[in-house]
């Protein structure tokens, strides 16, 4: 059986388990992880309404509240991948 294919984004590694979304690579700095908060459903699929987004440092030695560095709520996921591709792009060019 082939592995499955990983999943990129704007160059960035994306992964999904549930309601959060991690966008970036343990490997970096920084990464980006959204949750899902709120869905609502449209004819038969349901559509996030309400993701927070969160820039985090990747460090394992932080409490999970300190590698918090930015966050926003966003209306759809669109929106919330739109400033979470930023955000990233922005920190791990600032090194």
């Amino acid at each position: 059986m082939a592995a499955p294919k990983e999943l990129n984004y704007k160059g960035h590694p994306l992964r999904r388990k549930g309601n959060l979304i991690y966008f970036g690579s343990m490997a970096d700095k920084y990464i980006i992880m959204m949750q899902i908060l709120e869905t609502k459903k449209i004819e038969d699929m349901e559509v996030a309404t309400k993701v927070a987004v969160q820039l985090q440092l990747t460090d394992p030695d932080l409490k999970s509240r300190d590698r918090v560095v930015k966050k926003s709520e966003k209306n759809s996921l669109y929106a919330a991948m739109d400033v979470a591709s930023v955000w990233l792009d922005r920190a791990l060019a600032s090194k």
